[in-house]
């Protein structure tokens, strides 16, 4: 069902107050607009900038443009409105912290059913007083299919073609990748990166599938709620990890419909615990390199707002838009410092166990190809809920890289770095580099590298060896804990490597 025939149906049942949240506005005003007219009702708009107006004819001026502006007063000329009437107030949310208009909110709230009216707000945050969400039902806009979309791109490229002229070369291959990449996107963003790709060399083809990627990746990290992530390329780029790269080659077409055929039910997510350093977040782009498929961080911290209601909406707003960009990868990173305090008597007034219900509510009932990758240090921090059976398809532990892992470690960065590792003693390194994690051996190549370069002489054996030496590991300065982690794991996670 789409939006215009949901807010109908909201609208048949009887809800008098309806409030959207979104930035979309223009989106938000033509699917109230489209409902009006398919009801046959009239439509009216307040905003404080230019008062009450005409819905269907918003652009040209009226009298009532000379009139006070206030909300107070926009609530009262909604009162005159005929019968069947839909009343649009725009940004009206920040002004109810005043009690005077607060009032008249409600008294108009419950004005307006006596003529078959509906008041509807649309707002960009959700900060409605809880004595007006008691009124209101909730109406959220969808973001656009792929024939919403396929229909945007033609559109907009016409658009575009009919003010300059533009090469259009686009394979149907092409145009199936830059639709599928624009997902989770409004009709606004989608159509602005469109316009972005084209401007500068006037064609459109193939080649502006990695624009088109640029683009959507610059709209997630403005949300600020999803981060895209690199990954590398290749397997091979990952040191280590032989059961965990295992797990994910057994995996890796079951999100096909020939293996939903088949009987397979999609791999949901996996939890990754292990000591810092060791390699969890180099786990979550093996999942995305081993699927082809992007990966997004979502830092549990971001979530948390000053606003009551805010931060839970944050979470919801992230979950929704990234299984509109599936199938993808979602790394929640140190998961336990969002939802720590949901396993204890918490101080944040239920906040965090309420943030954890919704996760867990998603976790069990998502339905698009949306692996969850959830990445943990103190397992002692974590509600046990989480870690029961059935919440992941597997629970990995990264412990500290055995010797071939080390030797192949060393053999990647000394490669990455511009040197053939066949002229360092790999075995010796390895050896040496006993209870080092795999970030310690980048940073010890690294750091040997300065020194060379210092020295103005070339890196050998004996300095990355040095360099180790010179900045004890972990598993020596947090022995204890380590050993702690270490015992907690055995018997109850799969190791990774």
């Amino acid at each position: 069902m789409d939006d215009i025939s949901r807010f109908i149906d909201l609208v048949k049942c009887g809800n008098t107050c309806i409030s959207i949240v979104t930035y979309e506005e223009y989106e938000a005003l033509e699917v109230v607009r489209q409902a009006a007219e398919k009801l046959e009702y009239g439509m009216q708009i307040w905003s404080v900038g230019r008062g009450v107006r005409n819905g269907f004819f918003p652009v040209l001026p009226t009298p009532s443009e000379m009139e006070p502006k206030t909300p107070e007063h926009g609530l009262k000329m909604f009162l005159q409105a005929p019968p069947k009437t839909i009343c649009v107030a725009l940004d009206l949310a920040p002004f109810l912290s005043e009690q005077v208009t607060l009032r008249t909110l409600r008294d108009t709230i419950n004005l307006l059913k006596a003529n078959l009216n509906i008041l509807v707000l649309i707002h960009g945050e959700d900060i409605l007083p809880g004595v007006i969400k008691t009124y209101t039902r909730e109406f959220e806009l969808s973001l656009p299919g792929e024939k919403e979309l396929d229909n945007l791109i033609r559109t907009t490229l016409r658009e575009i073609h009919d003010k300059t002229p533009l090469q259009i070369g686009i394979t149907k291959n092409g145009l199936t990748a830059i639709i599928r990449n624009l997902r989770g996107l409004s009709l606004r963003q989608a159509k602005q990166i469109i316009y972005d790709s084209v401007s500068i060399e006037k064609k459109f083809s193939d080649m502006d599938v990695n624009k088109i990627i640029a683009g959507k990746r610059r709209m997630v990290r403005t949300d600020g709620l999803l981060e895209y992530v690199e990954a590398p390329l290749d397997m091979n780029e990952i040191g280590g990890m032989n059961n965990l790269k295992h797990w994910l080659t057994h995996r890796q077409n079951a999100f096909t419909e020939q293996a939903i055929e088949y009987g397979i039910t999609p791999p949901r997510g996996v939890m990754i615990l292990g000591v810092q350093g060791a390699g969890k977040s180099l786990c979550a782009k093996a999942i995305a390199t081993a699927w082809h498929q992007p990966l997004y961080r979502l830092d549990p911290g971001i979530l948390f707002n000053s606003y009551v209601g805010q931060s839970e909406n944050n979470l919801r707003h992230a979950l929704k838009q990234i299984e509109a960009m599936a199938p993808a990868v979602l790394w929640i990173d140190e998961i336990e410092k969002g939802f720590a305090s949901a396993a204890s008597q918490s101080t944040d007034g239920g906040l965090s166990k309420r943030m954890f219900g919704t996760l867990l509510t998603w976790m069990q009932e998502h339905r698009q190809p949306v692996f969850l990758v959830a990445t943990a240090n103190d397992i002692e921090a974590l509600p046990p809920e989480l870690l029961r059976k059935g919440r992941f398809d597997e629970i990995f532990f990264v412990n500290l890289p055995g010797p071939a892992a080390r030797k192949e470690m060393f053999q990647i960065h000394l490669i990455k770095h511009k040197r053939d590792p066949h002229k360092y003693d790999l075995d010796l390194l390895a050896k040496e580099s006993h209870g080092y994690s795999g970030a310690e051996i980048e940073q010890a190549v690294i750091s040997a590298l300065h020194e060379g370069f210092s020295r103005q002489t070339d890196l050998t054996t004996e300095m990355v060896i040095t360099a180790m030496k010179s900045s004890p590991p972990l598993s020596i300065t947090m022995r204890e804990k380590m050993e702690e982690l270490c015992a907690w794991a055995q018997g109850r996670c799969v190791p990774a490597d």
